[in-house]
């Protein structure tokens, strides 16, 4: 086996292949990316899941500790994304070094974000209410509903400019664990290059939008048709009457959305390409 067959792309080699995959992107068909996003959407839900349930059981640890704990096992959600094949929107801002680089247009841009948000919402949210009617929220005397609550009435107690800021944070941190997947050749490789920066941002409380669209449609969904539920956990969860529609859509979903982009698209795409790919324009 030669060395090239094992060692990392390096940077330069990743601005390239990134460019490339960027514009298969934008020219896939519709239909497939669809289907992918809402995989994708479903495949973050399930690292929602998973962290949510580890999340119920840590409360006796110290914080730092316990959002260690809850970051590392929500890296689920894009393992399966990137070695399952998928499609994330909040990945696919580095599409950006294509646009720049001029080798897709700006509708075949939008049209890609479009259509992947949109199956990544309906991903996220049929998810959030099969999880509903697996009553999973009653396991741990009630704890996993606490915990699944208390985290989506604090993202809906953001304002608009923290939730922003955020979510800039957050996807710089994805957008990075997508661009080191790209130096990688074997499974493992990806897996490793994933873990650190998703339980970074996850540990950090930054704020991901994909994620958003599970964790808070399930508390909203929990609050509509298990009343009785929220009756006899709403003395453990403070704020309750904050976790509504509007402020998860225009409170919460809009700026972390807005800081996604800033965060993927300009501070790693748009960079990364000043720096590798825009000599090729000059």
């Amino acid at each position: 086996m030669s060395d090239v067959a094992i060692d990392a792309l390096l940077p330069a080699e990743i601005a390239e292949k990134v460019e490339a995959v960027g514009v298969r992107k934008a020219e896939a068909p519709a239909f497939q990316l669809f289907a992918l996003a809402v995989l994708a959407g479903a495949f973050i839900a399930l690292g929602a899941i998973f962290s949510t349930t580890v999340a119920a059981g840590s409360a006796s640890l110290p914080y730092g500790l316990a959002r260690l704990l809850i970051g590392m096992v929500f890296s689920l959600g894009l393992i399966l994304v990137i070695i399952g094949g998928a499609e994330l929107f909040t990945g696919n801002n580095l599409i950006v070094m294509a646009w720049a680089s001029r080798k897709i247009t700006t509708q075949a841009l939008l049209r890609n974000w479009g259509i992947v948000y949109t199956g990544n919402f309906v991903g996220a949210v049929a998810t959030a209410a099969l999880m509903v009617v697996t009553k999973q929220y009653m396991f741990g005397k009630a704890a996993v509903g606490v915990a699944a609550l208390s985290t989506a009435v604090s993202k809906c107690s953001l304002d608009f400019g923290q939730a922003l800021a955020l979510g800039v944070l957050c996807n710089a941190l994805v957008c990075l664990a997508v661009w080191l997947t790209f130096s990688a050749h074997s499974s493992l490789d990806k897996i490793a290059c994933v873990l650190f920066p998703v339980t970074a941002f996850v540990a950090a409380g930054f704020e991901h939008s994909i994620a958003n669209m599970y964790y808070v449609p399930y508390a909203l969904f929990l609050k509509a048709f298990d009343p009785s539920f929220i009756a006899q956990v709403e003395p453990s969860v403070p704020n309750l009457e904050r976790l509504t529609w509007s402020n998860f859509l225009i409170g919460n979903l809009l700026p972390v959305t807005i800081g996604n982009i800033i965060g993927g698209a300009v501070l790693v795409a748009a960079v990364y390409w000043s720096v590798y790919l825009r000599h090729k324009r000059l």
